[in-house]
């Protein structure tokens, strides 16, 4: 008998959660209780299978499923379908049947992969958008993107014809709202953390369903899982507020530090928002927080290590003697104060990092990466906490472990995450997604262990005047081990220039190496072209930092010049 998983979506009063085998029904959506994570999966296949061996598998939907009648499909639109985390959610729609249509400004590579799967996109909003799909007269909901206004065309034609319409987090809860929703929250690694949890658990067999802000070269899907098991891993968006919308039964936070300055005024008012958050967790949730992270600290009323950012506990900290009572907190870090711990932090001969897993103080075992940076170590301690966090037979917590670390080894990350671009000239070129001050130091930082002895040159592209206003001088201190900075012009996204603030400010600042202030693409790239072939001999290192799509179009640029794919 085939056994066919349902699409663990749902929507408003759209039973979706339970697969039919003539009278007998097994239900997905819940959590299933057992001694072994193993035997969670095992418990779904064998109900199934004890059943008797009828042919005919069909998916329930309350009022309007039955064995022998058709199905309508329902129709969903994204409006700003191009970004990473509404494309996701549109790509998932799409693996679960849903028919999808979306629209945006510009044309991107999710898009693209979005079309190829079968999406109806349109660039430009139109109100004509939302009128008739393959026999359907308009959509069942319409999803919108925190960047669209409210007076968008799409937006108010969905309104005033009584279209549902929800935002990226509001749609969010409620798809994950029935799962064993494991939420990964921070300013930095979110999206790394959270394909290194799906990816583990995926492949110790859990079949999880999992939505990640980046492309993930070991999803079939791109940057998402379509499972059908208990959990669905999230990537949780503090920008915005998104995540508030969630209620997850395990929070991963990873580190909390002042960012998305144009909505929160300051460290406080980021500590208040993932307050907020954690106070929407489900009874008898779990908390997998960072206790090297000052944030995290003094969101939990601890004190902890020092930051930059300054933040102190105030009014923003939780009642932890009340939040303790119904949720439990696991911390990780470097430090042996924390429950999980690493020490031995070494360069391993892959590329990688490796470190000795400590938990409460014991040793426990040897942890091998392929990627670098003591940043990735913090990622995979919260990983390893938060799967073992699942377990509900603790006996079982060192042959969990044995498979994480299999799993961790063969995990190669995640795209524009120090990614290895090419090579052209005997010149190496990597790519990172780095916008924040923290994120550019832990970068190069790295690179300088992994090139002790090589030239080390940087292309950074500001994102956002506010961002680059608010941080300047955190960013100039950023690239102390870079040998070169090029600083080009600022990538806008959502913004005006109402600070007054240019690209230039921060590379006339940089001092105690050469900088320069090359705001065009094409000069960048001619600049770099002619820098490398007079230095071909030299074994350079390239690094260009940025969220912007600017940098990833140059990093691009050098296959087109013959860049071979490995080093």
């Amino acid at each position: 008998m085939e056994i066919v998983c349902h699409p663990l979506i749902s929507l408003p009063g759209v039973r979706r959660d339970r697969l039919e085998f003539g009278r007998r029904t097994v239900f997905l959506g819940q959590r299933l209780r057992s001694k072994d994570l193993k035997h969670r999966t095992l418990q779904i296949t064998d109900a199934a299978l004890s059943i008797t061996k009828e042919k005919d598998v069909t998916l329930e939907r309350q009022g309007d499923a039955s064995a022998s009648g058709d199905e309508k499909t329902e129709w969903l639109h994204f409006v700003g379908i191009g970004g990473n985390g509404l494309s996701a959610i549109a790509m998932l729609a799409l693996r679960q049947g849903f028919k999808v249509s979306g629209s945006d400004l510009v044309w991107s590579s999710n898009m693209s992969r979005l079309k190829k799967a079968g999406a109806r996109l349109h660039l430009g909003h139109s109100s004509s958008n939302l009128r008739d799909y393959d026999g359907l007269v308009t959509p069942s909901a319409v999803i919108k993107s925190s960047a669209i206004p409210a007076d968008n065309e799409e937006i108010l034609q969905a309104e005033a014809s009584g279209m549902p319409v929800h935002s990226r987090g509001a749609w969010l809860g409620k798809i994950t709202n029935q799962h064993n929703l494991i939420a990964v929250s921070g300013t930095h690694g979110k999206s790394t953390t959270t394909a290194m949890l799906a990816f583990v658990l995926s492949e110790m067999g859990e079949n999880p369903t999992a939505l990640v802000g980046a492309h993930v070269p070991q999803f079939s899907g791109g940057n998402i899982l379509s499972g059908c098991g208990c959990h669905f891993v999230l990537e949780g968006d503090e920008y915005d507020g998104a995540f508030l919308e969630l209620s997850p039964s395990v929070a991963v936070v990873t580190n909390i530090e002042w960012e998305h300055v144009d909505l929160f005024e300051d460290e406080m008012a980021v500590l208040e928002v993932f307050k907020r958050f954690l106070l929407r967790m489900k009874p008898g949730g779990q908390v997998i927080a960072c206790g090297d992270s000052a944030g995290v600290c003094a969101l939990l009323g601890r004190r902890g290590q020092s930051s930059g950012i300054g933040l102190q506990v105030s009014n923003s900290h939780l009642n932890v003697q009340r939040f303790y009572s119904t949720n439990r907190i696991a911390t990780y870090g470097i430090s042996s104060t924390n429950e999980w711990y690493a020490s031995s932090v070494h360069p391993n001969k892959e590329g990688g990092i490796d470190y000795l897993l400590h938990y409460m103080g014991q040793p426990v075992t040897s942890i091998s990466l392929q990627l670098p940076g003591v940043h990735n170590v913090l990622n995979s301690l919260a990983v390893i906490a938060a799967v073992t966090s699942l377990m509900d037979n603790k006996m079982l917590v060192y042959d969990t472990i044995g498979k994480i670390k299999t799993h961790l080894k063969n995990f190669v990350g995640v795209s524009r995450r120090f990614e290895l671009i090419g090579k052209f000239n005997n010149c190496c070129i990597y790519d990172d997604y780095a916008h924040h001050p923290t994120e550019v130091c832990a970068v190069l930082q790295t690179a300088r262990l992994m090139f002790p002895t090589q030239a080390l040159w940087v292309v950074f592209q500001p994102h956002t005047f506010s961002r680059l206003a608010a941080l300047l001088k955190s960013f100039v201190a950023c690239f102390n081990g870079a040998d070169y900075v090029v600083v080009t012009e600022v990538y806008p996204a959502r913004e005006k220039n109402l600070w007054d603030v240019h690209g230039q400010d921060l590379a006339s600042s940089v001092t105690g190496q050469a900088s320069e202030y090359i705001p065009r693409l094409e000069d960048v790239i001619n600049k770099l072209l002619f820098k490398i072939f007079c230095n071909r001999n030299q074994g350079v290192v390239i690094f260009t930092l940025g969220a912007g799509i600017f940098l990833f179009t140059i990093t691009r640029q050098y296959n087109n010049f013959g860049a071979e794919i490995a080093c």
